[in-house]
């Protein structure tokens, strides 16, 4: 070390480098109590670089719109470079574009697709920034040629090129990715045109430096043990092998012998420990393995591996106690059981590794075990004990089972064990553990410590398959397996296919799905259709699809109707799920055949006849074009007239003709008719033509005021004939002068009623009303209006301050008159209402004074209340009064009002019946 090197932990510092002096290999030397180690070597050069030869470059010759490469070609050089190109001497860097490419790997510059103004002379420019020096290369030329060569490729030793390959558009570059050593080898160019042909050759050398494929390892020995180390390199050329021992070079000796990457050093001693390096070179680079070598001399030592405290057996079992002391040489190991010398037997056997082992364990085997270990430098002892348990049996193991999906069950697992042993019980199911602990559902395990019993729950299909009991000891694992079958309902039928259909069949086919462990049994079919309530049974040609028939014709279906089926399947479990529904199919049209029903009719204007009918549901219209035939004749007539209504949802025709007269019979059939044809016809109706509306207009109208909600109105009946028009009933009209319609009430009486009571009118208002007849043909002339007022309203306030006396079985009343308002009726008496309980029938009583006499039978307590009588309608009701029986009263008689009644009217009420009764 000196002012010019210095060490920075580890590393090396040069100050001032010099070319002549500080040039050359270096290599870091790594040292510790245990040995040295060299480093990797690490080269130091000076960046440089040096001229261009001057010899003129060869011209170079490309056609229009080809690429071509125009080399650098750097002169010899160290240090990183950066390159740069100009175009006939212009200063000028050649600008780099979507044609031009300077690569920094090469120097070399790319142009794609070359034109008429690329053709001049090309210079390299080469920077070496670490020599701070450019220089320039001699110039080459790039002129256009016309004739252009077929260029191709081969390998001279016959190869195919590989089939990586890649090729410039005019074939002139050839590019081999991802270069490997089958791709070595002399490849060659052959450039031919019409004027002749020209070859050029180059070799490709594969080389690789080293790289390890076996290292040596850390290896601790015994004194006098040999020492066996190999590594392996790989590397192009092949490396050498050299072998260091802490940082100094290893040579061949008495002991030791070197041949490649193999070092063998026979009795081992101390001082052949140390840190040792194989090193792999070729001319590429130099790689190391580090490894370190222990060699040890010491007498026996249990303390690091002692003998197992408590070796625990099962009888019958077999048992190996282990015995490892640490010993530098191998120790010599011999066993006591108690006191006694162990011999080899037929059941003992002192193992190479000095391990103790007893086959067949018997319960006089326990007791304590002492390992007995020596070489040259001590001797040691290390003593365990051996306990024997019971073995583990299964006494109840699970068994095979057939069951029902839905059913519960219990597999059994019961064992009989030692009782200082525990056990844990295992379940699995085909092959995959049943985790308890987490509630899987369906399963849960039952019992007690020797009990490992499984419940399933509400058992599936999923759950046929083996369930494995697994015992585990600390000493043993048992297991115990069953098979379980569930059986159930089939699964879904699958690829169900319509393979024909016409107007009323479909013929079917389908797959089988699973019978989930019973064998199917029957098959059936279901429709569903636009106009059906889910899915309908229908019927099948077999009647009776028994497990192995796969298809089936379907009949009765109706024609011109979009149809999808599928299939169930079932099996001596119950019926399954269904298969997922057929493609949506519609069966072909035919004639329709069923007739329309209820046909019916009447009404309508004179000189016509109004047919009605129930129309024919799409789904049994049986084809397009679908319409209605009706037949129409005059009762006694032989001839029959034919009419067509080619609407769909008719249900009315009206047939005119002059020469009818009113209320005539006439038969009328309904029939139906689609594309296919005419159908069928109903059976034959009676109806009537139409007649005129009456003619004439109720006399004698009047209107009689019954309260103030409601009125009569009455009128004369109309003697009525063919020529005036029959009358059916009467409407009634009315309304009032301010009504914002004409008319705003309109009812209707049948037959011969000649009155009619109008109720919910306004309290004392004007109403207007007129009358007039009806038929089918509708409403006649109306009368002449006439007007009624309603009466005022009822009093609004009830009667007040009531007051009663009871004695024996005769209740006084008395209250005060009820004076009105101006817009109410006069009071004109007041009823008295009264009842023994809630739900007993309420006895009325009227009188025109403000008291009142009741001879009633008190037994009961009684409910009264009081409201007033008017020309308007009752009036308001006083509050309800209970009236207790005779035995809840004194002798005398006690007045009583409803508690609901405020405090002070009860005051008011009680002066004033003292008032008008002395007695009480």
């Amino acid at each position: 070390m000196s002012y010019h090197y210095r060490l920075d932990g580890g590393s090396l510092a040069i100050s001032s480098p010099r070319t002549d002096q500080d040039i050359g290999t270096y290599q870091c030397l790594a040292t510790n109590p245990l040995g040295t180690i060299v480093s990797q070597k690490a080269k130091l050069q000076f960046a440089y670089i040096e001229d261009f030869e001057t010899k003129t470059r060869s011209t170079v010759s490309v056609r229009e719109g080809q690429g071509v490469v125009l080399l650098c070609g750097p002169p010899p050089h160290f240090g990183g470079l950066s390159y740069a190109w100009t175009f006939n001497d212009n200063p000028l860097n050649v600008q780099e574009d979507n044609r031009r490419f300077v690569s920094q790997e090469t120097g070399n510059l790319y142009i794609a697709k070359v034109e008429p103004s690329d053709v001049g002379n090309y210079t390299c420019y080469i920077t070496n920034k670490e020599a701070q020096r450019s220089v320039q290369g001699p110039p080459t030329p790039l002129v256009q040629r016309t004739d252009v060569p077929d260029i191709s490729w081969r390998r001279l030793d016959g190869s195919p090129l590989p089939g990586k390959v890649k090729y410039s558009k005019s074939q002139a570059i050839l590019e081999i990715p991802n270069f490997q050593q089958e791709d070595e080898g002399v490849y060659e160019c052959i450039a031919s045109n019409l004027r002749g042909r020209n070859l050029a050759k180059g070799q490709l050398i594969f080389y690789a430096p080293p790289e390890w494929e076996q290292k040596i390892q850390n290896t601790y020995l015994s004194i006098y043990d040999s020492l066996f180390w190999e590594c392996k390199a790989s590397g192009k050329p092949n490396p050498w092998y050299t072998w260091l021992k802490n940082g100094e070079r290893l040579n061949p000796e008495e002991r030791i012998q070197i041949e490649n990457g193999t070092l063998i050093i026979t009795m081992l001693n101390v001082s052949d420990s140390g840190i040792y390096q194989c090193a792999a070179e070729n001319k590429y680079q130099i790689i190391y393995a580090n490894a370190e070598l222990r060699v040890l001399a010491s007498a026996p030592d249990f303390s690091k591996n002692p003998i197992k405290k408590n070796s625990v057996v099962q009888v019958g079992g077999d048992i190996v106690i282990e015995c490892k002391p640490n010993a530098f040489p191998r120790a010599a190991i011999s066993w006591k059981r108690g006191m006694e010398s162990l011999r080899q037997s037929k059941r003992v056997f002192i193992l190479k590794d000095g391990g103790l082992k007893i086959h067949n364990v018997t319960r006089s085997d326990a007791g304590s075990y002492t390992c007995i270990a020596t070489n040259q430098f001590g001797v040691a002892k290390n003593t365990g004990s051996l306990v024997v348990k019971e073995r583990t049996v299964i006494t109840v193991p699970p068994s095979k089972m057939d069951v029902t999906v839905g059913e519960s069950i219990v597999l059994p697992c019961q064992v009989s064990h030692d009782p200082s042993i525990e056990v844990v019980f295992v379940w699995s199911f085909n092959g995959d553990v049943i985790d308890l602990k987490k509630g899987v559902a369906h399963f849960e395990r039952i019992g007690g410590e020797s009990l490992g019993d499984l419940m399933i729950r509400n058992i599936q299909l999923n759950h046929s398959g083996k369930y494995l009991c697994t015992v585990k000891t600390t000493l043993e694992s048992l297991s115990a397996e069953a098979d379980i079958i569930v059986r159930g309902p089939p699964g879904p039928p699958e690829d169900v296919r319509v393979e024909h259909i016409s107007s009323t069949t479909s013929q079917l086919s389908w797959r089988p799905g699973s019978d989930n462990n019973s064998p199917i049994q029957i098959f059936s079919i279901q429709a569903r259709t636009p106009f059906s309530v889910g899915w309908q049974a229908v019927s099948t040609v077999p009647e009776i699809l028994n497990g192995k028939t796969y298809n089936a014709t379907v009949v009765g279906l109706s024609p011109w109707v979009e149809y999808e089926f599928r299939v169930v399947a079932g099996n001596s479990i119950g019926i399954g799920e269904p298969s997922k529904p057929s493609e949506v199919l519609r069966t072909k049209a035919s004639v329709p055949v069923v007739a329309p029903t209820n046909i019916k009719g009447g009404g309508g204007s004179r000189s016509e006849l109004v047919i009605t009918w129930e129309s024919i549901p799409e789904e049994l219209q049986n084809g397009e074009e679908f319409g209605y035939i009706i037949m129409l004749r005059p009762v006694g007539s032989t001839t029959w007239t034919k009419e067509r209504v080619p609407f769909v949802e008719s249900s009315r025709f009206v047939y005119r003709n002059e020469s009818i007269t009113p209320l005539s019979p006439f038969e009328v059939k309904v029939g139906v008719y689609n594309k296919k044809g005419e159908g069928a016809l109903s059976t034959t109706s009676i109806v009537y033509s139409g007649e005129d509306e009456p003619q004439l207009a109720p006399r004698g109208t009047s209107v009689q005021s019954f309260s103030a909600s409601e009125m009569e109105v009455s009128w004369n009946a109309i003697a009525w004939n063919r020529n005036t028009g029959r009358v059916l009933g009467y409407e009634v009209l009315y309304w009032t002068d301010d009504s914002k319609e004409s008319v705003i009430g309109k009812i209707r009486v049948s037959g011969n009623v000649t009155t009619k009571n109008i109720t919910g009118l306004k309290a004392n208002t004007v109403y207007f009303a007129s009358v007039r007849a009806y038929n089918t043909a509708g409403t006649g002339p109306s009368s002449a209006p006439v007007n009624g007022t309603t009466k005022k309203s009822p009093p609004s306030q009830p009667p007040a301050n009531i007051a009663w006396k009871l004695a024996n079985s005769k209740l006084c009343l008395n209250w005060e008159h009820v004076k009105t308002m101006e817009n109410e009726s006069e009071v004109l008496g007041y009823k008295i209402l009264y009842r023994q309980n809630r739900q007993s029938k309420t006895h009325i009583l009227e009188t025109n004074n403000t008291s009142a006499e009741l001879l009633v039978p008190f037994e009961e307590d009684y409910l009264i209340e009081i409201r007033t009588v008017s020309d308007g309608g009752d009036g308001s009701s006083s509050e309800e009064i209970r009236i207790p029986k005779m035995s809840s009263l004194s002798s005398r008689g006690v007045s009583v009002l409803e508690p609901s009644i405020h405090f002070l009217s009860i005051v008011i009420m009680i002066f004033y019946c003292f008032a008008i009764q002395p007695l009480i």
